[in-house]
């Protein structure tokens, strides 16, 4: 679907747009492959909403973050151009889903017409909402967008990011109350420390199992290029750690096109 700029830019721009009602800030709508964790392959219609709380520099989602656009959908707009596809799963995205108060009504409708639904998610927020598998992705300080990663080169959101990045009881809460896995972007060796720490953390925080075959390490990397070299390390430590690799089949497949 065709994106357009009918955004409170400021609003938007800060993670707190909420549209009127049960209106959503939709950027892109569309079927593919799920590129990403253990439905990796699976054809499925992703619904990717616009704005964000964070500023990840490695961002593969510009326009729904640093520099965010979309058209605004209510609820019904967006179902019904869910049903217009034959995938019976939807994932849910961003930008950050969650921070949207319209995604809990989407979520339940969505629900009700049986559909499998993935939510990612950065979990910085927890909703009260019926989901399939929340594929939870914390930040780490290597997401932080210092002056000399910042795509805008000011470092404006540096602080903001850092300060925003991990809420350590909107994760429990997540794993606690869905289906989940935990996926980390890994992009370089370093970031395996901290990876071992909040995981440390998080099941202290919950009272649920997460076993290491829950977390998944991912390449950072939008574009083939890129994936291209932190691919091997990010195998590498999935195999010393007992952690799972996921790959990011869309990249691989098509590289940064948009709606894939």
């Amino acid at each position: 679907m065709p994106v357009s700029s009918d955004v409170d830019r400021a609003d938007a721009e800060d993670g707190e747009f909420d549209g009127e009602g049960d209106a959503l800030p939709v950027n892109e709508l569309f079927e593919s492959l799920q590129g990403e964790g253990r439905l990796a392959g699976v054809p499925s219609v992703f619904v990717r909403t616009s704005g964000c709380n964070l500023r990840c520099w490695f961002c593969d989602s510009y326009h729904t973050s640093w520099e965010p656009s979309h058209a605004t959908m209510s609820v019904e707009e967006v179902l019904a151009e869910v049903e217009s596809y034959d995938a019976d799963h939807v994932v849910v995205t961003g930008g950050e889903p969650m921070i949207h108060d319209a995604v809990k009504s989407l979520l339940r409708k969505l629900d009700a017409r049986d559909y499998h639904t993935t939510v990612e998610t950065n979990g910085t927020v927890y909703r009260d909402a019926p989901i399939d598998l929340a594929s939870v992705s914390p930040k780490l300080a290597s997401s932080t967008p210092t002056p000399e990663r910042d795509p805008k080169g000011d470092g404006e959101w540096a602080d903001r990011h850092e300060n925003r990045r991990i809420d350590l009881d909107a994760l429990a809460a997540l794993v606690e109350a869905y289906d989940f896995q935990l996926k980390f972007v890994v992009s370089d060796r370093e970031d395996v420390d901290e990876i071992t720490d909040l995981l440390g953390r998080i099941r202290d925080a919950s009272a649920v199992e997460i076993r290491d075959t829950d977390v998944l390490l991912m390449p950072e990397g939008a574009t083939r290029d890129r994936i291209e070299e932190t691919r091997a390390l990010t195998a590498e430590l999935a195999r010393e750690y007992g952690f799972r690799y996921t790959p990011r089949l869309h990249v691989d497949l098509w590289n940064d096109a948009p709606e894939t």
